[in-house]
């Protein structure tokens, strides 16, 4: 199964250039699954401390158009998120494409509440999260972000028979950190981790990562973007995931 990993451009527009170019360069890798940064489109709306109503409108709207533009890659299977109305504030929610038809896969249940990512401030869950699902073929579960640094939900993904975990991001250029926690992810969980990331500086000086990276179960690197590509695709075998959910540390019970 090849899954495709890459970093997105700050304020991403579902059409331009810019998307034009990310959309051959998708399909010419042919995937059969594409997995995007967090929230892909439009401004990052954590990096302010208040609440917008009308930022938080427009981020529905271009996220809104996304879904149109994410359906015609003609991709089988693409997981991504976006904010939905949740209450006084908005959920990050989430989901799956396959053949237009979308599934709600996922709220995200930890904020952090710092400079540059003011979560907490902007959204709160609307469901409950961490179920596995099939899509695409394979059994997944979704870590958005933050969640990663959670290893207990990694590990419960793997108890419960997903093969392969995504991590959809908008971290910052420090990279030390996500790598230990993918590849933790991967040891303690038997799975496949894939994470994509926004890339670049926004007109306000915060800066994303980029660094799309993947993670073969037992945590050994498989791939990572670089300078050169900031798209890749790796192959991915599900039975591989299911072997080394029998072998250590995965076996050993709580």
């Amino acid at each position: 199964m090849r899954v495709c990993m890459m970093e997105s451009p700050v304020d991403l527009t579902p059409e331009g250039a810019a998307w034009e170019g990310m959309a051959e360069r998708i399909g010419e890798l042919a995937p059969d699954l594409l997995v995007t940064s967090e929230m892909p489109f439009g401004s990052w709306l954590a990096a302010s401390s208040t609440y917008d109503a009308a930022r938080a409108a427009e981020s529905l709207r271009i996220h809104e158009a996304g879904l149109e533009a994410l359906a015609a890659l003609n991709v089988p299977a693409i997981v991504s998120s976006r904010p939905v109305p949740a209450g006084k504030r908005l959920a990050n929610e989430a989901y799956a494409l396959e053949g237009g038809r979308y599934t709600r896969l996922h709220h995200k249940q930890y904020f952090p509440q710092e400079p540059g990512y003011f979560e907490a401030t902007w959204f709160e869950p609307a469901m409950e999260g961490f179920e596995v699902f099939e899509v695409g073929g394979i059994r997944l579960g979704v870590q958005l972000c933050t969640e990663l640094m959670f290893n207990e939900r990694s590990r419960r993904y793997g108890r419960d028979g997903a093969e392969l975990i995504v991590v959809p991001r908008a971290s910052g250029p420090s990279t030390g950190r996500w790598l230990t926690a993918g590849a933790m992810a991967a040891l303690v969980s038997g799975c496949y981790v894939v994470s994509s990331n926004r890339a670049g500086r926004t007109a306000d000086g915060q800066v994303f990562g980029g660094y799309a990276f993947a993670f073969q179960p037992g945590g050994e690197p498989l791939a990572a973007s670089t300078d050169a590509e900031a798209i890749v695709v790796v192959d991915v075998d599900p039975a591989r995931a299911r072997a080394q959910q029998s072998q250590y540390p995965c076996y050993v019970r709580e």
